[in-house]
């Protein structure tokens, strides 16, 4: 299937009638399979064929590691309990701060917890205990509202996101093991290590087209699309981009891990770009996650539909715009961005409303309120709305309780975006 007829396929449920309440159903985001790969052209089959093979011996190598921490017998230790936030990682602080034994002690639990494949797990709290033999590198991250066939199934639930991009995960780890890194100078060898070893997970888990899955090795589902939710794709080149640089908490990377740092991040630079959804070829925003092949938007969880996403977009677009050195096809994909941001901005309403209220979150008139943007839109520019039994939706008033109060449906976020590009359009214009 081409990109184009999957890209049709995939947003086809979003062009019903503009006065229906129900416009479709959401469906599923398809995996990474030697079935799929084999329905490529020729020429491109090897190195996914390769990529797939490095992910399914790299999970077998994982488990089988886990395994073997454990005495014939013994009880494994149970799963470290789910945290929030920056899970005690900050990257802010003054210098000196990444050299003491708070910071230390957070490095060290981060390396007893980093995978044999080289990457984190999400959700966790670094300021706790090091892991102990045999205890599961992530915690238990399985939904608590999965409904039959649902598309946040794990394939394992006692094996999901060991290793992942998601909720700034590894990322965040590794930028932190690098500060600790410097500050500790020659006694900071293990983390430098460690660092390392998460750079080439960095490097193992890319695509051969440049994207990042949520979850390498593969999980399944949406998590093995390119993923720009989190900033996973962006926030990954923009490390490697710094590493081939060898900027100072980089320095001791060796030349030849920076070569292929400033190579990833090239090709994650370029995915980018070639993932914005055109609408009558025309470039418009993106989407939550793409899929591996096609690079057509596909959905993520049941409520999450495979549209043009603000939210992604607009990191996408504030990303592309910090680059020292945009390519012609970067630039004309920001004007093109931001200028279909500017056309769906909703003016006069306000996403009103809580837990407190018992009609819950509401999106309602208020004359002067706005810029607001719908979290999702059809290629046709209207906003589109997901329950968790899969039925898409043209109003958010319409929604359950829960999913109305659960999910960020509307925010201002691309605000921001459009800010940065009235400066950054005086030195990039439009060609």
């Amino acid at each position: 299937m081409t990109r184009q007829a999957a890209l049709g396929l995939a947003l086809s449920l979003l062009a019903a009638p503009a006065l229906a309440s129900v416009i479709g159903t959401n469906v599923p985001a398809q995996p990474i399979t030697a079935a799929r790969i084999a329905q490529l052209p020729a020429a491109q089959q090897p190195a996914w064929k390769a990529y797939l093979a490095r992910s399914d011996a790299q999970e077998k190598a994982d488990r089988a590691a886990l395994a073997a921490e454990l005495k014939p017998g013994e009880t494994a230790p149970p799963p470290p309990p789910t945290g929030h936030g920056d899970g005690g990682m900050p990257l802010n602080k003054d210098a000196a701060w990444y050299a003491s034994p708070e910071a230390r002690h957070v490095a060290d639990v981060i390396i007893s917890f980093q995978t044999p494949a080289g990457g984190w797990s999400k959700n966790q709290d670094r300021t706790g205990a090091l892991r102990l033999p045999g205890q599961p590198w992530a915690s238990d991250n399985n939904s608590k509202y999965l409904t039959e066939n649902d598309f946040d199934a794990a394939r394992d639930p006692k094996w999901g996101y060991v290793g992942t991009l998601d909720n700034n995960a590894t990322i965040t780890e590794l930028r932190f093991l690098a500060k600790v890194a410097l500050a500790t100078g020659r006694d900071g060898e293990a983390y430098r290590t460690s660092f390392l070893k998460g750079v080439r997970y960095l490097l193992n888990a890319q695509f051969p087209n440049g994207g990042w899955p949520q979850v390498w090795p593969l999980e399944g589902g949406y998590h093995d699309a390119v993923t720009f939710n989190d900033n996973a794709v962006s926030e990954a080149a923009d490390l490697l981009t710094e590493v081939s640089e060898g900027k100072p908490e980089f320095a001791f990377v060796p030349a030849d891990l920076r070569a292929k740092a400033g190579v990833a991040a090239k090709k994650g630079r370029e995915v980018i770009v070639a993932s914005q959804i055109r609408v009558d070829g025309k470039p418009t925003l993106w989407g939550q996650q793409a899929d591996p092949f096609t690079l057509a938007p596909v959905a993520g969880r049941n409520f999450e539909p495979p549209a043009l996403s603000t939210g992604e977009s607009a990191d996408l677009l504030t990303y592309l715009m910090s680059l020292p050195d945009p390519t012609p096809a970067e630039i004309t994909a920001v004007h093109a961005g931001v200028a279909w941001l500017k056309g769906a901005a909703i003016m006069g309403k306000a996403w009103t409303g809580g837990k407190g209220n018992p009609e819950g979150r509401r999106l309602v008139e208020q004359p002067g309120a706005g810029p607001l943007w719908s979290r999702y839109y059809s290629t046709a520019g209207q906003p589109v709305f997901g329950e968790r039994d899969k039925t898409l939706r043209d109003d958010a008033n319409e929604l359950s309780l829960e999913r109305r109060n659960g999910y960020a449906w509307f925010g201002a976020g691309p605000a921001k975006a459009i800010a940065m590009y009235d400066g950054w359009a005086k030195t990039h214009p439009a060609k």
